[in-house]
């Protein structure tokens, strides 16, 4: 099998993942945003046993404090982004998500590395703006009314938190190898799930989801049997994604993360035939249409500056 047919499969995963958070957030099946987070990131702490025999190893004190506070950073958006998926149609926060992460990496290494954009890279941010724009006014536009979706402004602040991460993993997996800086950031995550507690309205939700587990333990275990599928997926599409990247191009890979994007979209509206309630997207033809042409610009936008 080739890179890019592993990219594809990749990505096909990684949009059911998407899919599954937005049932069990939106179904209620899990109670907040909060609570998911917490046991994404409790989870998350077993991934040093898996990668353990893989090559996971010690590094420095100071270079295992760099990378479990990125993962914390990325468990900062990845807790938002929760907030964004529960509040608004998936089909329109990944492709808002995906337009900011791009644009706030190459403002970060801009600044830091006093990086200089080339004209490609200019219009690429241009076309960038363009689509995470269209994709997310609701048309047409009318004095008076709310102009952005809900959970738009959730959107960007993910985008933002997790540029953040990525760039700060990036030196890392210059200097070693994969199972060792996936393994330690996700100790971040991890970190991150445990302050959560120290907040305490939201001690109580967890608190509650935990001990309220044998009320309805039927449902519950179902629930929880989805969640662990669903992180699987998810780790299945991000590790497929990496090697995709080990043996093709990342140029190329990084550009086909517009095929996600797709896949949600399609995934959503056949959801929304099955949980309307859930999944309410709006399928006018001219919703429809708007979004095929921002997806499409925004995966031109993502070639341009990759």
């Amino acid at each position: 099998m080739n890179w890019i047919s592993i990219a594809i499969i990749a990505y096909l995963l990684i949009a059911l993942a998407v899919i599954l958070d937005k049932f069990l957030l939106s179904s209620k099946r899990i109670s907040h945003p909060v609570v998911y987070a917490f046991y994404s990131g409790i989870l998350s702490f077993f991934t040093l046993f898996i990668f353990a025999p893989f090559g996971f190893r010690w590094v420095s004190l100071g270079e295992i404090f760099g990378m479990i506070f990125f993962g914390f950073i990325f468990f900062v958006g990845v807790l938002i982004l929760f907030f964004a998926i529960r509040e608004s149609e998936t089909s329109r926060v990944i492709p808002v998500v995906g337009a900011a992460i791009p644009l706030v990496s190459l403002m970060v290494e801009s600044y830091f590395l006093q990086q200089t954009f080339s004209a490609r890279e200019v219009f690429g941010i241009i076309i960038l703006i363009f689509g995470g724009l269209l994709i997310s006014f609701d048309l047409p536009l009318r004095l008076g009314k709310k102009k952005f979706f809900t959970g738009f402004y959730y959107s960007i602040y993910a985008g933002f938190f997790l540029a953040i991460a990525y760039s700060g993993f990036k030196p890392f997996y210059d200097n070693y190898n994969f199972p060792t800086v996936f393994g330690w950031t996700r100790m971040g995550l991890a970190v991150g799930a445990i302050l959560l507690v120290l907040v305490p309205i939201w001690r109580r939700l967890i608190f509650k989801s935990i001990f309220g587990f044998k009320k309805e333990k039927k449902k519950n275990i179902r629930t929880g049997n989805l969640f662990i599928f669903n992180k699987i997926l998810n780790g299945a599409g991000s590790a497929l994604t990496n090697y995709a990247i080990a043996i093709g191009s990342v140029t190329l890979v990084n550009a086909l993360v517009s095929v996600e994007y797709v896949f949600i979209f399609i995934l959503a509206l056949i959801f929304h035939g099955f949980y309307p309630q859930i999944f309410s997207e709006k399928n006018k033809a001219s919703d429809l249409m708007q979004k095929i042409i921002a997806i499409l610009i925004i995966a031109l936008g993502i070639i341009l500056i990759t």
